[in-house]
C-alpha cells in the first residue's frame, strides 16, 4: 500500500506541485519569520557584546518604572557617583558616558531616518578599552566643535569627513565638522540608528544632562573579579543605581531588545499563521477532489484485498508525504524571505540590522512540523471518505458521484461552530480577562472557528451567489458565461471550498480597511469636537518628545496668543495591578486650548489643578471606584512617592489625556520628566494664521529642526498618513494569504478540467472553439473569486462591527469605494488564475479526451 500511495501522489505531478506549494507559502513566512528575527537579535547579541567588551561592571539609573518604551525620558547617574566608584579599592579605571535619544538633520535641514528610525547622540570614551565604536574612516572628535558618525548614516546621507553635521536635542540647533565614520562589531550601523559622537561634556549640554551620566564603565584591578567588582561596588553605591557585569550588561540590552522586538515575530507569525490556515483549505479541497476522481481505483483495491484501514492509511500518507515536503521546502524558501522581510521593513523606514543568516534548530523543526500537521489534518476527512468505498464501485464509469445525505447534519456542524466561534469573539471583546493575551487568544481562536463555520455553510450560498454574479456575466458573454455559471454550481461543496480560501484573505483585507478608516474618522471627529488651538506642535517623527524650548520660544511669536505643552509619563497606584499612564499639563493655558468634558469638578478643576492635585479619567474612576476628594498613593518612575487628590474626573473624548494629569511642573520635579510630547499654540483674535504659522516654522527651522508646526488640517493628514503606512504593510503581509488562495483556485480548475476531459472533448467535437473553452474556464474562475470576495467582504463587515464596539466614541466608518475595488481586484485575480487551467483545457485533444476515462 505504501508504493500504492506513492504512485497515486506522483501519477499527477501538477496537482502535486500545486497542493506542495500551498504548504510551502504558508511555511515559507513562518521560517522567513524565524530566520528573520532570530537574525536581528543575533546582530544586537553581537553589538552588545562588544560594547560592553572592556567593561567590568555597568553603572545605570535604577528605574523604578521604566518609561524609555514610551518616549519618557530617563533618569541619569549623578556626577558625584563617578567620583565614589573611582574611589573604590577595586577600581582600576572608570568613565562616565551618555547615549541617548536625540535629532541629526540632513543636508537639507530636515530630520534624518524615515518611518522614526531613531537617532541618537553618544560620548566618545577616553579609555580605549570602553570604546564600544571603532573607527572606519577618521579620528574621533577632540572637542566641542567637531563630531563622528556611524559609516551607514555617512554612507545614506552622502556625508565625508571634513563635512558640516548638525544636530538639537534639548539644547538648541547646532553644526559640527565631521572628523571621523565609526562601526561596531563590524557593522556599519547600530540597528538602522543613526548615531552621532560628541565629547563627553557637549553630549552632556546638548542633551540637557547636566553633569549626569546615562552609564558609567568600569574597569576592574588585576585579581578583582567582574563579580567581586560589582558587590563592592554595589553595597557602597545603595539602590539609587543598578551595578551588573559588564557580561550582565550585555544580557539586559540584548533581552530589551529581544522583549522590545519580540511583537514584531508575533506580528508576522500571524500572518504566516492566516497563510497556512488558508493553504489547509486548498490542501482539504485537493484531496477532496482527488478522493472523488480516484473512487474507481480505491474501489478496485477493496476488490483485490485492501481493508479500510489501509486505504485510509494511503491517503493520509499522502498527506503527510505532501506537509513533510512543503515544510522542508518552505523552510529553505524562508531563508530567503528573511531577506525580503528585511527589504519590506526597511521600505517603511525600519533599517533593521542583520550579521549574517541564524537558523536555529527551532526554525526547522517548527516549520516542517506545522507543515506536516497541518496537511495531515486537512487529508484526514478525505481519507475517511475513502475508506468508506464499497468495493461495487469499481463496477461504475467515470467519476463517482459525491455523496449526499449529509448536508443537514453539516449545516447544523457548522452553525455550531460559528456560535462557538462568535461566542469565544465576544469574551475575549466584552469579556474581563485579566491579560490581553488571553483576549487575544479567545478573538483568534473565534476568528478562526467563525471563518470554518461560514466555509460549512458557504455550499448553500454558492448557488444563490453564482445566480446573482453570473446573470450579467451569463447576459454578456451568452453561452460561455451560461456554461461557467452552471459549472460553478455543479460542485457547490468544492466551489465552496475554493472560495472560501479567498473569503479569507479578502474578509481581513476588509477588516482592516474599516478599521483603518474608522480609526481615521474618529481622529478626526475628535480633533474636531475638542482642538481649540490654532497649530499644533510635535516633533518631526510623530512621537518623540522635544525640548522644552521649543514652545517658550514659539510662546514669543508675534500673533501668538499662548501655548500649552503635554507630557507623558507612568507610575504605580497602591492597589492598583500594573502601571497606570500619566500625562500632565499646564493648567494656566490648557483649557482655552483643548475642550474637556467634565464629568465632575468642572472647568474649575482643570484651572485649578495644583501640586498636590490630580484628574482622573472616567474610564479608571469607573473601573477602580476612584471618587472626588480621594487620595492616591503614587509612585512615579524615579522612585519618589507622591499622595495627590483627586479633584476632576474627565472623559476625554479626544484620547489625549492618561489615566492621571498633574501639572507639568510635577511631572518635571516628581516624574524626572522635562519634555513636551505635544504642543497646543493659540493666536490671538485676527491674526493672520498662514503668516503666524510661517513666523513659527521660521522660528523652528532655524532653531528646533527636530519640531515641526501643523494647522489642524495638515493634522489630521499627518496621523491619516501614518495610519495609510501601517495599512500598507498589513496589506503586503496579507498579499501572501491572497496568494495562497489564487493557487486554490488554479489546482480546483486544473483538477476539475481533468474530471471533465470528456465532457470538455464533447464540447469541442460538437463545435466549440479554443477561445470559447477558455472564456468558459475563465469565467468559472471570475464566479468563483467573486464569491469569495463577495463573502469576504461580508465577513469583514462584520467582524469589523463586532471589534469595534468595545471601542469608546469609535466612528465606525464603511470605505464602500475601496470595498468595490476589492471585489474588482477579487475578478481581475480570477482572470488572473484561470490562466493556467484555461490554456490546459484549450490545448486538449479532442480525440485522446473522448476516449479518456
Amino acid at each position: 500500500m505504501r508504493k500504492v500511495a506513492l504512485r497515486g501522489l506522483f501519477a499527477r505531478k501538477l496537482r502535486l506541485a500545486l497542493t506542495v506549494l500551498a504548504v510551502v507559502l504558508g511555511t515559507t513566512l513562518i521560517a522567513g519569520t524565524y530566520v528573520f528575527t532570530d537574525s536581528i537579535n543575533n546582530a544586537f547579541d553581537t553589538i552588545f557584546t562588544v560594547s560592553n567588551r572592556g567593561t567590568d561592571a555597568a553603572i545605570t539609573p535604577h528605574k523604578t518604572i521604566d518609561t524609555s518604551n514610551n518616549g519618557g525620558t530617563a533618569p541619569t547617574v549623578p556626577g558625584p557617583v563617578l567620583d565614589k566608584v573611582r574611589q573604590q579599592p577595586g577600581v582600576a579605571n572608570a568613565e562616565g558616558s551618555i547615549f541617548d535619544a536625540g535629532t541629526i538633520l540632513g543636508k537639507d535641514g530636515k530630520r534624518i531616518g524615515s518611518g522614526g528610525a531613531p537617532n541618537f547622540l553618544a560620548s566618545v570614551a577616553d579609555v580605549p578599552r570602553f570604546q564600544g565604536f571603532t573607527l572606519k574612516t577618521g579620528r574621533r572628535p577632540q572637542n566641542a566643535d567637531e563630531a563622528a558618525i556611524d559609516a551607514a548614516t555617512a554612507d545614506k546621507e552622502g556625508w565625508k569627513v571634513g563635512d558640516k553635521v548638525c544636530a538639537v536635542a534639548t539644547a538648541p540647533r547646532k553644526c559640527y565638522t565631521l572628523v571621523g565614520t565609526t562601526q561596531i562589531a563590524g557593522l556599519s550601523s547600530f540597528g538602522g540608528a543613526a548615531v552621532l559622537d560628541l565629547v563627553l561634556p557637549e553630549a552632556q549640554r546638548m542633551l540637557g544632562k547636566g553633569d549626569g551620566f546615562d552609564e558609567i564603565q568600569v574597569a576592574a584591578k588585576p585579581g578583582v573579579s567582574p563579580q567581586e567588582l560589582k558587590t563592592q561596588l554595589a553595597s557602597t553605591l545603595g539602590p539609587t543605581v543598578d551595578v551588573r557585569t559588564g557580561q550582565e550588561q550585555a544580557d539586559k540590552e540584548s533581552k530589551d531588545i529581544r522583549d522590545n522586538l519580540g511583537f514584531l515575530k508575533t506580528f508576522l507569525l500571524a500572518f504566516a499563521f492566516i497563510a497556512l490556515f488558508v493553504g489547509a483549505f486548498l490542501i482539504f479541497n485537493t484531496f477532496s477532489i482527488t478522493v472523488a476522481q480516484r473512487m474507481r481505483e480505491f474501489a478496485l483495491l477493496r476488490t483485490l484485498g485492501a481493508s479500510r484501514r489501509q486505504i485510509w492509511r494511503a491517503v493520509v500518507n499522502e498527506g503527510l508525504t505532501l506537509g513533510f515536503v512543503g515544510g522542508v521546502v518552505g523552510f529553505l524558501l524562508g531563508i530567503g524571505t528573511a531577506a525580503l522581510l528585511r527589504t519590506l521593513f526597511k521600505a517603511f523606514g525600519a533599517d533593521l540590522p542583520s550579521k549574517g543568516v541564524v537558523i536555529e534548530t527551532r526554525t526547522v523543526i517548527v516549520t516542517v512540523l506545522v507543515g506536516t500537521v497541518v496537511s495531515l489534518v486537512a487529508s484526514v476527512a478525505p481519507a475517511m471518505r475513502a475508506m468508506r468505498v464499497p468495493p461495487v464501485e469499481a463496477l461504475r464509469e467515470g467519476v463517482v458521484p459525491m455523496q449526499r445525505g449529509r448536508g443537514r447534519r453539516l449545516a447544523i456542524g457548522a452553525g455550531l461552530l460559528l456560535a462557538i466561534g462568535v461566542g469565544l469573539m465576544c469574551v475575549g471583546l466584552f469579556g474581563s480577562l485579566k491579560s490581553d493575551s488571553a483576549a487575544i487568544s479567545f478573538m483568534g481562536g473565534g476568528a478562526a472557528l467563525t471563518f470554518l463555520g461560514v466555509a460549512l455553510l458557504s455550499p448553500r450560498l454558492v448557488r444563490p451567489l453564482a445566480n446573482v454574479i453570473g446573470a450579467p456575466i451569463e447576459r454578456a458573454t451568452g453561452i460561455t458565461g451560461q456554461l461557467a455559471r452552471e459549472n460553478s454550481v455543479r460542485q457547490p461543496g468544492r466551489t465552496a471550498v475554493t472560495a472560501a480560501a479567498l473569503m479569507i484573505g479578502v474578509a481581513l483585507v476588509t477588516f482592516a480597511s474599516i478599521f483603518a478608516a474608522g480609526a481615521k474618522a474618529t481622529i478626526n471627529g475628535a480633533i474636531d469636537k475638542n482642538l481649540k488651538s490654532a497649530f499644533v506642535v510635535q516633533n518631526t517623527d510623530g512621537f518623540s518628545p522635544f525640548s522644552p524650548e521649543v514652545l517658550r520660544s514659539v510662546d514669543r511669536v508675534q500673533g501668538v496668543s499662548s501655548v500649552s505643552g503635554v507630557r507623558f509619563s507612568e507610575a504605580k497606584v497602591r492597589g492598583v495591578s500594573g502601571n497606570q499612564s500619566v500625562s500632565s499639563i499646564d493648567p494656566r493655558t490648557f483649557p482655552d486650548l483643548y475642550k474637556l468634558d467634565m464629568k465632575q469638578g468642572g472647568e474649575a478643576a482643570v484651572r485649578d489643578l495644583g501640586p498636590g492635585d490630580v484628574l482622573v479619567k472616567k474610564g479608571y474612576a469607573d473601573s477602580h471606584d476612584t471618587k472626588l476628594g480621594d487620595t492616591l498613593q503614587v509612585t512615579t518612575p524615579n522612585g519618589k512617592r507622591i499622595a495627590p487628590k483627586v479633584i476632576g474626573i474627565v472623559d476625554d473624548k479626544g484620547g489625549l489625556l492618561a489615566n492621571l494629569t498633574v501639572t507639568n511642573a510635577i511631572a518635571q520635579t516628581q516624574f524626572g520628566e522635562p519634555k513636551d510630547a505635544f504642543g497646543l499654540v493659540g493666536a490671538d483674535p485676527g491674526a493672520d494664521l498662514p503668516a503666524v504659522k510661517q513666523q513659527i516654522s521660521k522660528l523652528l527651522d532655524a532653531r528646533y529642526p527636530e519640531a515641526e508646526v501643523l494647522t489642524n488640517q495638515e493634522f489630521k493628514d499627518d496621523i491619516a498618513g501614518q495610519v495609510n503606512q501601517l495599512l500598507g504593510l498589513i496589506y503586503a503581509l496579507l498579499a501572501l494569504a491572497i496568494i495562497v488562495s489564487l493557487f486554490g483556485i488554479v489546482n480546483t480548475l486544473v483538477l476539475s478540467i481533468s474530471e471533465r476531459t470528456r465532457e470538455l472533448g464533447m464540447l469541442r467535437a460538437i463545435g466549440t472553439s479554443r477561445k470559447q473553452v477558455k472564456r468558459i474556464i475563465r469565467w468559472e474562475a471570475v464566479i468563483t473569486a467573486l464569491i469569495g470576495g463577495v463573502l469576504g467582504v461580508i465577513m469583514g463587515v462584520v467582524l469589523a462591527v463586532l471589534f469595534t464596539q468595545p471601542l469608546d466614541d469609535f466612528t465606525l466608518s464603511i470605505p464602500v469605494p475601496s470595498l468595490i475595488i476589492v471585489l474588482i481586484l477579487a475578478g481581475v485575480a480570477g482572470v488572473g488564475a484561470s490562466v493556467l487551467p484555461a490554456r490546459r483545457a484549450a490545448k486538449l485533444d479532442v480525440l485522446e479526451a473522448l476516449a479518456y476515462e
